[in-house]
This record gives C-alpha cells, structure tokens and sequence, in this order.
C-alpha cells in the first residue's frame, strides 16, 4: 500500500463528494431525510452526519500530505457505507437508496481506494 495516494485526483474528487454531502446534511435535503428515515436512523443523530462527513473530506484531503491518513480515511469511508447498507438491509428498505446511494458510494470508495492505493 502507498503511503500517499497516487493519483492523487481520485481522492480530492472523493473528499469534494464528502463536502457536498455534509452540506447536504446540515438541515437534509429531502433525498437525504428520506434515507434516514427510511433506515430509521435516530433523529437526535442526524446533526452528527456533517461534522463526520466534513471529517472524512479533511482527512482524505490532509492524507494528500500526511502518509497513510487518506488511506485510512478512504478505508473509514468503505466500513461506513458497508454499515450504511448493511441499515438498509435491516430495515428491508431495498430501493433507490440501497443500491444507488449506499452501493454506488461503497464502490466509488472501494474503487479510489484500489487505484490511488493499490
């Protein structure tokens, strides 16, 4: 594994994904409240997505100096949405949300993980 990634633009792409969700998160978008709820993933908890998700995009875009944090955070990143559908799944909700949103992140982060890492 390398210690900084290489290319570095897959991971600034990812940590640009990370800031668009945690602005979509600070009072959710509609889509956003929807998977929520869908998974229902405690109210009181919502206001924790941004500063985590605005944790994640530091950490990959910091990780583009400091050696191993992005493939850390990169690695933190997959185990999340691995939770996230593994939610969906729990709560049989099956749709758009699991397998476009929660899916499609999980293999947008394994993929920047394997090329900029691997």
């Amino acid at each position: 594994m390398l210690a900084h990634p290489d290319p570095v633009w897959p991971v600034a792409v990812l940590a640009l994904i990370q800031l668009v969700d945690a602005a979509w998160c600070v009072k959710p978008v509609r889509f956003v409240a929807q998977c929520l709820e869908g998974v229902r993933f405690p109210r009181r908890y919502w206001r924790l997505l941004t500063p985590l998700k605005l944790a994640a995009a530091a950490g990959l875009l910091a990780g583009l100096w400091v050696p191993y944090l992005a493939a850390v955070t990169n690695g933190a990143l997959i185990a999340y949405f691995l939770v996230a559908i593994g939610m969906h799944i729990r709560a049989r909700d099956f749709g758009r949300n699991l397998f476009v949103n929660a899916s499609g992140m999980l293999v947008l982060s394994a993929a920047v993980f394997a090329y900029a890492f691997g």
